[in-house]
């Protein structure tokens, strides 16, 4: 059995960017074909110096995908190619 490619979402409270791209991996309607983590970058000194106000970010297997935005159809796009990958 493959294994489901891993989604880490960086954010911070308040990030109206980050909600948009949150809805938009919601809207994606993909949820089973992925793990999915959120990462708090005030949780750590080293997260806030590396992404600052560059968020949010999406990294896929360690990769990164998407900085600031992403549409459903570039998530599900990118799911793909991570699985192809894999």
């Amino acid at each position: 059995m493959r294994q489901k490619p891993h989604v880490v979402f960086y954010t911070k409270p308040g990030c109206h960017l980050c909600e948009e791209a949150k809805r938009e991996i919601e809207r994606a309607g993909v949820k089973d074909e992925y793990t999915f983590e959120e990462v708090n970058i005030l949780s750590s000194i080293e997260l806030q110096r590396r992404y600052g106000t560059e968020i949010p970010v999406v990294n896929i297997n360690g990769t990164h995908a998407f900085k600031y935005s992403l549409t459903a159809d570039e998530f599900r796009r990118a799911l793909r190619m991570a699985e192809a990958r894999h």
